[in-house]
């Protein structure tokens, strides 16, 4: 169980200045039923006496592990209060405020760091 918990320590790192897209949020998925079905092994089936893998829902039943994505979202927010009370003078918030010099494209604007907050925020019950 600690080597799980590990793991997910290891690949969250950093996890406050992200911007997940679609992909990304899939795999984090992906990665987190595949390591804990690696630690419970595969399960015998009563009926056709074969070795399979478990499903989502009996992972979930075994071990009632946090999400990963509420983890992102609550590492978000308090990095969020931390900006804010540094103030708009601070290095770190004019990297994540910093507007590229290159011209812009035609194509849809990327999702920002300000968004992902945003959606976390509407996803909390904040306006």
């Amino acid at each position: 169980m600690c080597l799980f918990v590990c793991e997910i320590l290891v690949v969250l790192y950093g996890c406050e200045s992200w911007w997940l897209t679609l992909t990304e949020i899939s795999k984090l998925k992906v990665l987190g039923n595949r390591l804990p079905r690696r630690i419970f092994g595969p399960k015998r089936d009563e009926v056709t006496e074969k070795w399979r893998k478990l499903h989502n829902e009996e992972l979930d039943d075994l071990y009632s592990s946090p999400n990963i994505f509420r983890g992102i979202r609550s590492r978000r927010m308090i990095w969020a209060r931390l900006l804010a009370c540094m103030g708009k003078k601070t290095g770190a918030y004019k990297v994540l405020e910093g507007k590229p010099e290159r011209k812009s494209t035609l194509e849809r604007p990327r999702r920002r760091w300000e968004d992902s907050i945003k959606m976390d925020l509407q996803e909390v019950g904040w306006n």
